[in-house]
Formats: C-alpha cells, sequence, structure tokens
C-alpha cells in the first residue's frame, strides 16, 4: 500500500521536471527514505523524519527537487492539516515546506499546484504564534517568486481582514504580512482591497518598529498602495506616526546617514503620492528632500539596481512638470553624471567581486534604459536642457545605436528620447539632421510591437514638420505607404500617428506628394478615417484634407476627382453631433474648396450646402460664424470669373442680410471679415 502512494504522487509531480531514468534510480534510492517515513504509524518517526529531512534540503537544491518528485509535499500538507498531528509536528512540516520553497521556480510551481496556499492561510486561523509564523514565513517565499499567481491572496475575502488582525502579533508576523502584501499589491483592485481593509492605519505605526526589516517592508507597502492612486495618497498626506506627519517619516527616511534601499523607497513613496496630486511639485519636500536624494542616487558610488530605480523614479516624479525637470538638470551635474550609464561596467571598473561584475553585464542594459527614461523625462519641456542633452558626448550616436539594441526595452527607452529631443526645432535642423536619425527610426517601425511604433511614428511625425531637413529624405525612402498602414491599425495612438504624419508631410507639399497620398491612402479608407469613433483622428484627417486642399491649382484637380465624396463626408460632418473644433475644421475646408478655380461650383450648386454656410454663420460660436463668413468671401471674390453670377445668387438665398448683421458683432475679427465681404458687393 505504501509504495503504491508514494509511486502514484511520483507520477502526478513528475510534470515539469525531465529526469532520466538512471537519474530517477538515484533519486529514488538517496531521497525515497525520507518520504518513505512520512508514512510511518508511530507519530514520533514521522516528527524525527520530518525533521531529519529539513536538516536534509537546508541549502540543497536537488535534495529538495528531488523530494517534491518523490511526492513529499501532499504528504507534508496532509500531516500539517490534520488535528491529530501534534503542533511541534504541524509547524515542522510548515518550515520544511517553507525551505522547499526556497528552492527554484519550479519548486514553487509544484508547491503552488499542490494548493499550498489555501492549505497554509487555513493554517493561519491556529491560535498558536510559532505556528502561525512558520506558515506565514512559507507564505511569503512562495509569494515573492514571480512565477506565484498574486490573485491567490484575494480569492477568499476573509484572508485580508485576518492577516490585518495578524498584524500586531510579533514582529516576525509584521515583516512576513507586510512583504506579502507589498509583493501581491498589483492592481489597482488590489490597492482598493487592502485600503478597504485598513491597510493604511494598520501599518503607518510600524515605521517605527524597532526592526529595520519591519520598517522596511512597511515603507515598500505605502510604495506600492500610493502608486497612481489618489485616494491612497491623499489619505496619507493626514497620517500621523507618534504624532508626526507620514511625509515628515518619509523625509527622515531618506537622510543620508539611512541605509540606500530605505531612502530609495521613502524617495517613491514621496513621488508617487506627488504624481497622484497630495503633494504638491513645489513642496519643499518634494524639491529640497526628494528630487535631490534621487539625483544622489544616480551617481556611480551606488550598485546598478539603486542607479536604476533611482533614474526611473526620478523621470516619473519630474514627467508632468518643467520646473522640477529645470532643478533637477542642475543638480549635482546630471545630464553629465548620465552619461557614465553607457559606460558601465568599465575596462577600470572597481567591481573586484566576479559575481558581481557577471550580474552587472547582464544588468548593463537597464542601465542605459533608465537613462534614456530620465533624459526623455527632462528634455520634454525645456529647449536649454534639450541642447544641454544633445551636446552631452556622444549622445545622439548612443541614441541612434539604442534604437537597435536587442533589449526592446532599450529601444522603447531610446525612442522615447528621441521624441523628446524632437519637439526643438533647433534640434531637429542640427542633430537631427546630422545623425541621419531618421534612418534607424525608419528601420525601428518595420515590425515592431505597438507601444515601440506608437513612439517611434510619434517622433516621425516630428520630423516630417515642414522646418525639418529630415523631411526630404524620408520622403524618398518610401515612408507613405508605411503611414498609410498605421491607419489601418486597430490602435486609435497609432491611426492617429499615421493620419498625423500624412498631415504634416501634405503641408505646403507639392502637387506630387499630395497625389500619392491620396492614391496610397486610398478615398475608401479617407472616408474611413473621416467617420472614424475617436475625435483625435478625426481632427488629424480634417488637417490632412484641408492641407491637400491648399494652392488653387491642388484644390481644383483633387476636387475633379473626389469632389462628390469630400462634399458628402462635409456635409454628414456639418450635420452631425461633433465638437465646435471638429465643425471649424470641416468649415475651413470648405472655405479652401470655396478658394478653388472650379471646385467652388460645387459649392455653389448645392443649395443644401450653402443653407448651411448660412447656418453656421448665424451660430452662437464666433469660431464658427468666423470660417463660414470666410466661406463666403471666396465665394463671393471680386477679381474672379463669374463672381457677379455668385454675389447674385448669394443675395437672393439672403446672405447680404446675414453679412449686415455681423458687422455688428462685438468680436473685431468677425465684425471685419462681414465688412470685407460686404466691400465684394460694392465694388
Amino acid at each position: 500500500m505504501l509504495k503504491e502512494s508514494i509511486s502514484n504522487s511520483t507520477m502526478l509531480l513528475t510534470s515539469g521536471f525531465t529526469v532520466g531514468d538512471g537519474e530517477l534510480r538515484e533519486v529514488t534510492a538517496t531521497s525515497r527514505h525520507y518520504v518513505d517515513r512520512l508514512f510511518d504509524p508511530d507519530p514520533q518517526k514521522v516528527l524525527q523524519g520530518v525533521i531529519d529531512m529539513k536538516n536534509a534540503v537546508i541549502g540543497n537544491n536537488k535534495q529538495k527537487a528531488n523530494l517534491i518528485v518523490l511526492g513529499a509535499v501532499p504528504r507534508l500538507l496532509y500531516l500539517l492539516q490534520q488535528s491529530s498531528s501534534s503542533l511541534q509536528l504541524r509547524t515542522e512540516c510548515a518550515v520544511v515546506l517553507g525551505s522547499l520553497a526556497m528552492g527554484t521556480e519550479n519548486n514553487i510551481k509544484s508547491l503552488v499546484d499542490c494548493h499550498i496556499i489555501p492549505t497554509l492561510l487555513q493554517g493561519l486561523l491556529c491560535p498558536d504564534l510559532i505556528f502561525i509564523e512558520a506558515c506565514l514565513r512559507c507564505l511569503r517565499t512562495v509569494f515573492i517568486s514571480p512565477v506565484t499567481p498574486v490573485q491567490l491572496l484575494y480569492t477568499d475575502p476573509t484572508v485580508i481582514p485576518h492577516l490585518m488582525s495578524l498584524l500586531s502579533s510579533s514582529q516576525r508576523t509584521q515583516e512576513y504580512i507586510t512583504q506579502i502584501f507589498s509583493h501581491c499589491c498589483k492592481t489597482p483592485e488590489h490597492q482598493t482591497v487592502l485600503f478597504n481593509h485598513g491597510a493604511i492605519q494598520n501599518i503607518a505605526p510600524l515605521l517605527i518598529s524597532p526592526s529595520y526589516k519591519v520598517r522596511m517592508q512597511a515603507l515598500k507597502c505605502f510604495s506600492v498602495l500610493a502608486y497612481e492612486n489618489t485616494l491612497v495618497s491623499m489619505t496619507l498626506v493626514n497620517v500621523l506616526v507618534a504624532g508626526e506627519q507620514l511625509t515628515q517619516v518619509f523625509v527622515k527616511m531618506m537622510q543620508r546617514d539611512q541605509p540606500v534601499e530605505m531612502q530609495l523607497t521613502a524617495a517613491k513613496c514621496l513621488t508617487y503620492m506627488c504624481r497622484a496630486g497630495a503633494i504638491r511639485t513645489d513642496d519643499s519636500c518634494i524639491v529640497l528632500k526628494t528630487l535631490p536624494c534621487l539625483v544622489r542616487m544616480c551617481s556611480k558610488e551606488h550598485l546598478l539596481e539603486e542607479r536604476v530605480e533611482g533614474a526611473e523614479t526620478l523621470a516619473y516624479l519630474m514627467e508632468p512638470d518643467v520646473e522640477l525637470q529645470r532643478i533637477a538638470s542642475t543638480t549635482d551635474h546630471l545630464v553629465a553624471m548620465l552619461a557614465d550609464y553607457f559606460k558601465y561596467p568599465s575596462s577600470v571598473s572597481a567591481i573586484t567581486d566576479i559575481k558581481r561584475l557577471d550580474h552587472d553585464l547582464k544588468h548593463a542594459h537597464e542601465l542605459r534604459q533608465a537613462a534614456f527614461k530620465l533624459y526623455a523625462s527632462l528634455g520634454s519641456n525645456d529647449e536649454d536642457i534639450r541642447k544641454k542633452i544633445t551636446e552631452t558626448e556622444n549622445m545622439m550616436d548612443r541614441i541612434v545605436s539604442g534604437l537597435s539594441e536587442s533589449s526592446i526595452k532599450v529601444r522603447l527607452a531610446a525612442v522615447r528620447c528621441l521624441h523628446s529631443l524632437s519637439r526643438s526645432v533647433q534640434q531637429l535642423r542640427t542633430s537631427f539632421h546630422d545623425h541621419a536619425v531618421w534612418k534607424p527610426l525608419m528601420k525601428l517601425l518595420q515590425n515592431a510591437p505597438d507601444e515601440v511604433l506608437v513612439m517611434a511614428s510619434s517622433t516621425l511625425c516630428n520630423l516630417l514638420l515642414e522646418f525639418s531637413p529630415s523631411k526630404e529624405p524620408i520622403l524618398e525612402s518610401g515612408v507613405i505607404e508605411l503611414l498609410c498602414s498605421l491607419t489601418q491599425s486597430d490602435s486609435p495612438a497609432l491611426r492617429v500617428n499615421g493620419i498625423w504624419a500624412l498631415m504634416n508631410m501634405a503641408f505646403q507639399a507639392d502637387q506630387k506628394v499630395k497625389v500619392e497620398i491620396v492614391r496610397s491612402l486610398g478615398t475608401e479608407q479617407l472616408f474611413r478615417l473621416l467617420s472614424d469613433p475617436d475625435t483625435n483622428v478625426l481632427m488629424k484627417t480634417l488637417g490632412l484634407l484641408r492641407n491637400l486642399l491648399s494652392t488653387r491649382p491642388h484644390i481644383d484637380q483633387i476636387m475633379s476627382s473626389h469632389g462628390k465624396q469630400i462634399m458628402q463626408a462635409v456635409t454628414l460632418i456639418l450635420e452631425a453631433e461633433h465638437s465646435i473644433e471638429v465643425k471649424e475644421q470641416t468649415l475651413c475646408i470648405l472655405a479652401n474648396i470655396a478658394d478653388g478655380n472650379t471646385a467652388k461650383e460645387l459649392i455653389m450648386t448645392n443649395d443644401d450646402m450653402l443653407q448651411k454656410i448660412k447656418y453656421y454663420m448665424g451660430h452662437s460660436n464666433v469660431k464658427l460664424q468666423l470660417a463660414a463668413t470666410f466661406c463666403v468671401s471666396n465665394l463671393i471674390w471680386n477679381e474672379e470669373d463669374g463672381s457677379q453670377d455668385r454675389q447674385d445668387k448669394l443675395r437672393e438665398v439672403g446672405f447680404v442680410d446675414v453679412l449686415h448683421k455681423l458687422t455688428q458683432s462685438t468680436d473685431p475679427n468677425l465684425s471685419d471679415r462681414a465688412k470685407t465681404a460686404l466691400q465684394q458687393y460694392l465694388a
């Protein structure tokens, strides 16, 4: 019977392990006696067997894997749950399971598959503190593994309140529970559950615990709770810990005499509270404490992961605030300090620890990613800072090589940095041109993941502005097809960028380029975009149409081939429920059509359209009145053929009366525009 139950569990658990026949025999021979003893009828022998197993697995990953393969886990969990098992046996079982969990990710997967989490959570209902601590220690080890589904903590709604009630039991329960919370709080829903069960008031007192580990885990909890969460952040601002404001407790934790991990995590808490709107960006705890602390973390005496976290947190802190960007750019030579991120580890590196060097070589790309992110954030608004960045040694070359790195995260960060710098007219005319940045950018646009495509296409939009010297070579590289394909994407951001780039390209372009855009996009797609549910897409498509329909020969040519459809689209937009901006842009397109030599007839022969123009001249919004009046001006302009007939027709339809009324407008632009139009009748 005994043999059978073991071989059954062996069959169940070998999945995930590849063990050869000879190896399995060896495994079986050396480890089976440990498992056999768990089935002994004498409870004392079982206890001794568990203790011996505990000693055998410490620091021995192979032995851990063997015991899991042989089915030790289901038996240990069974013994742990039995009320007939002594408390000592149950505790020792929890300790061994905790030790097995310390092994490889495969071990953790096997433990989770055996339902270790609900079993241990159930064990927390036992009144014995030593047993509770053993269960919590094992749960902590399982939950901090990346392969454990964190959702398992939230399956049973009674678990979180019970864990909160155990927080006051001992320093160990405080350390393990806060560590579990900080690792299992991954979504806004998780934040809400923890917040609603009193996480803030239960964890805040732990920030002044005599135990460093408890203080540290409590601090980590607050950083994950506050991240992008206004409710939590606003609540934290008003929390007092031993009579002191929580923000001040965080400020003290950032002092230089504190461990770096604590300084960094406290800076993250204040950063997240600031970004969530609970602390002003000009508050002294941000400007004088948090920002300098994060800049300090970027210096080379810190470990790689500290420099990465410092730079990424700083980038996030100042992303929306130009004043913080200016302060950071002049603190501790930050811009130059970041250049070191690209030279790491150098041949003269001070790292004597071979293991550390090996680790850092594997993770050096994270430094480059962090530097690009921070440069992107620093340069997102201020022209002087952008100049400073591009003048940093080999900076443009570094960005260019970053665009083709194997790590997708580095490519994304590099293109983000490029996008930030491309907002500068000066840089587009100089550095971008000198380094032919458009070439690697175009390469990046071929089959990249969506998030990279969004950033790369945004940058391309800027490179296609009329004053950018890169515009010509990009046009020659066959970019139109690529941009047209972006407009068919499921992602609204990509559709916007595709059409935006085409709009920039069509601005003051020659006839050949415009014809190529219309041909590549196809009228069907153009009109599909004009009924896009995303307003940004619609606005940019109208912008494209407006740029295509500029200068008379172009207007006449496009309207002669696509006039009917364009007029139809204009009608639909003017009749539908759209924003003022959309309707204004549409009326401007109509004004451009009215400026054509032959194209204007499409308006003049369309009585319904004339009525619409008249309606918008009397609209309550001045912008729409102006655009509609502009239309009329172009239709009746004196120096053009047939102007007399058009003037007569519009007089008959009642336009002159409306124009007289508009000359009395309180808006000076509108009254001037109406007067100018009326003068055409007098000339």
